[in-house]
């Protein structure tokens, strides 16, 4: 399919969807990432966007595309304008229509006619948000938190007896962890399951308000069954949070079952077609046998067993298995941000404000340097956190299929799960208000989505964890295997590493990989920046300043450890800011790695080319927002810093004649993005305004503007005088 779009001045070129010539690779040097494609001097780069396109689809393409098919069907749309009642009722009719449709059972037993296929599952999960958030989130609750907790918790009598019915709707189902009193603190909630032996049954109870089970979707309206967390005790010992399969409706009436009671959480701020509630449970008695023992059993006569000794190691490896959820709001969050790009771009380059360098034709808003810097700084974040997302979803692929699937590949996976999903979800609400801004008052329109899509995706932030604790979960990690590596290394070597400005220091995907070999490295992160444009330039600083924050944290806190539990605290807690600072810094060097090793994988030579311009204007973007860090710290001289600025403006120019082809390679098509102001609707206003006044001026008739009547008047005046 061609396409004619505007190009950067007014000029109109044809783009062929379907793929382009690329320009003539000259043969560049040579980096880390590939050969340095370049183009003939004079020529013009070219994206090959159905190849492009391809790229991003990923390992799973199949299973996006399956699940994008399903995604563009009407039947899935949200509805604008309905009640959250009639919105509920909407969405769990379309959860059936998944069913009829094989889209949920892809990471199920093949035993139960699922697939095993971990990482399609996710893929095409996430897909979902293009229909409707509140869908994906729901689909999400039934068959990703309560599914999986069944399946990965559970074991093969659990799997008979509840997964057929789970998998097919029958038995629509919550997952009740999260506590009024605890959210993100699972260790600390506090409804318990004690175990009486002579009934051989645990007792289920919320002692006081603050342990009722919130937020949890599926429990005002839908659900029948609950997969619960509770402390269990036996014999008089706490062994720390279990997960329980626990009945809570009469399937027929749908009535809470004996001891259970509840209360909805009415309209959210969001995603209101999902029936968030609170449970309670007053000593209600379930068998023994509805532990989900997996991980931790308790006997008939009340023992209780494990295959995992360390109480600590066993609640992480239980919620450990539950990864999946953050796994796909990070993919989750990369779609929807694609999706305001497309519409916000798309239209940029069709809307036209003031008269700049023309008295008749006004100037596109996509030519504007400004408006260049809110959206292709924010298209080069999309693209590098969707590279990113695909080895995350890779990791947890090899995990969950057994073929990686150590502890410390799960504790790599959780730790990268932690940092990127911050960081993606935070970047969807930034690009959805930016995106909105940058279409002015239609931006605000709801028939445009933007300003829709931003409610839904606020809550991403906080559930599957909050942002800013998975951070710290993150940091942690960091400080760790930072103290791992200088275990048994003395304090003057310590303090060269401190003090040092390594080169060619790599992070390791999800902690500090073997840093001590670089405390020699005579090289500095000055040398490095001269060409900040350089890959290796970049990467020595994105790279420096995370080894720095955590070699500075880790020096402050040295002995933390040793100290009284109050102290210890307090310390810990005034470092706990640089400690977060420190997470984020190292995630966004993974999401820059990830794009350096995209680059790897494009062959055709043009676009090479504009897809290292993104991943340059991605890393020069960080550097400038933490430009005060650099100078502070000396890795950048004034004179070198005034320079990231001029670098990115250079870059907005080169990026600009492709930022349509950028967009057209996310693949979504109007029935994804269903936003009024991307349909070609402005072009049609605009050519049609164009020509009016052509025609009027043409004819001769048109007014005469004051302005110009009271020029001529003036020039007259002067020429009488003279």
């Amino acid at each position: 399919m061609t396409e004619v779009v505007d190009r950067p001045g007014g000029g109109r070129t044809a783009n062929t969807k379907a793929g382009k010539t690329a320009g003539t690779n000259t043969g560049a040097k040579e980096s880390p990432a590939g050969p340095r494609a370049s183009v003939q001097p004079g020529a013009q780069p070219a994206v090959d966007v159905a190849a492009l396109g391809e790229q991003l689809l990923g390992k799973w393409a199949d299973a996006r595309r399956h699940s994008r098919a399903l995604a563009g069907d009407p039947a899935l749309h949200k509805t604008e304008g309905l009640t959250h009642t009639e919105h509920r009722a909407r969405v769990f009719g379309q959860l059936e229509y998944l069913v009829d449709h094989n889209a949920v059972h892809r990471a199920f037993p093949a035993e139960l006619n699922g697939a095993d296929d971990h990482g399609g599952n996710v893929a095409g999960f996430e897909e979902l948000v293009t229909a409707d958030p509140s869908l994906q989130i729901k689909a999400g609750v039934q068959w990703g938190l309560f599914g999986s907790a069944v399946m990965h918790l559970g074991t093969e009598d659990h799997h008979a007896k509840w997964l057929p019915g789970i998998m097919s709707l029958a038995i629509p189902g919550c997952f009740a962890m999260t506590e009024t009193g605890h959210g993100s603190d699972v260790a600390s909630i506090a409804t318990t399951a004690t175990f009486d032996a002579a009934t051989e049954e645990f007792v289920i109870h919320t002692p006081f308000r603050a342990a009722w089970k919130d937020y949890i979707g599926n429990a005002a309206i839908d659900g029948l069954g609950a997969v619960v967390f509770a402390q269990l005790v036996t014999q008089g010992v706490n062994h720390g949070v279990h997960a329980f399969y626990v009945d809570l409706r009469d399937p027929d009436t749908k009535e809470f079952l004996p001891g259970i009671g509840g209360e909805d959480d009415g309209v959210k701020g969001g995603l209101n077609g999902i029936d968030n509630g609170r449970l309670h449970f007053d000593n209600v008695r379930i068998p023994r046998t509805n532990l989900l023992n997996r991980y931790g059993d308790v006997g008939a006569d009340g023992t209780y067993s494990s295959p995992i000794a360390s109480p600590g190691r066993r609640f992480f490896t239980m919620l450990g298995t539950l990864v999946q959820g953050r796994v796909s709001l990070d993919g989750a969050a990369v779609a929807v941000s694609k999706i305001a790009l497309a519409a916000a771009i798309r239209y940029a380059t069709e809307r036209r404000q003031f008269n700049a360098s023309s008295h008749t034709d006004e100037e596109v808003l996509l030519d504007y340097q400004r408006h260049q810097r809110r959206l292709f700084t924010r298209l080069a974040t999309t693209y590098a956190a969707g590279f990113a997302h695909e080895q995350l979803l890779q990791k947890f692929d090899d995990v969950f299929s057994g073929a990686h699937d150590t502890d410390e590949d799960r504790q790599d996976l959780e730790t990268l799960a932690a940092a990127l999903k911050p960081l993606s979800t935070w970047h969807a609400l930034d690009t959805l208000q930016e995106c909105r801004e940058a279409c002015g008052g239609a931006g605000f329109l709801i028939e445009n989505r933007l300003a829709s899509l931003r409610a839904d995706m606020d809550v991403y932030v906080t559930f599957e964890g909050d942002n800013t604790v998975l951070l710290q979960l993150v940091a942690k990690r960091l400080l760790a295997d930072y103290a791992k590596e200088f275990r048994n290394v003395d304090f003057g070597v310590l303090a060269r590493y401190v003090v040092s400005q390594a080169t060619g220091v790599a992070i390791h995907r999800t902690g500090l990989r073997q840093v001590a070999q670089f405390v020699a490295d005579t090289g500095s992160v000055q040398k490095a920046a001269i060409a900040l444009r350089d890959e290796e330039g970049q990467r020595a600083l994105l790279t420096d300043r995370v080894q720095t924050m955590v070699s500075d944290v880790g020096a402050a806190l040295k002995g933390a450890g040793k100290l009284p539990l109050e102290k210890g605290a307090a310390l810990f807690n005034q470092h706990q800011n640089e400690l977060i600072d420190a997470a984020q810094a190292h995630a966004e060097l993974l999401q820059w790695e990830a794009f350096t090793e995209a680059l790897r994988n494009v062959s055709d030579p043009g676009t090479k080319v504009v897809l290292t311009w993104l991943r340059d204007l991605f890393g020069l973007s960080l550097i400038e927002k933490n430009l005060s860090w650099y100078l502070m710290n000396g890795r950048l001289s004034m004179q070198r810093a005034r320079t990231v600025g001029d670098y990115i403006n250079r870059l907005l120019v080169k990026i600009r004649p492709h930022a349509l082809d950028l967009v057209d390679a996310f693949g979504y098509g109007d029935e994804h993005i269903r936003s009024a102001i991307a349909t070609g609707a402005e072009r049609t206003r605009q050519d049609e305004a164009r020509a009016y006044y052509r025609a009027q001026r043409a004819s001769g008739t048109a007014p005469v503007d004051e302005k110009v009547l009271l020029a001529r008047t003036a020039n007259a005046a002067r020429g009488r005088r003279n």
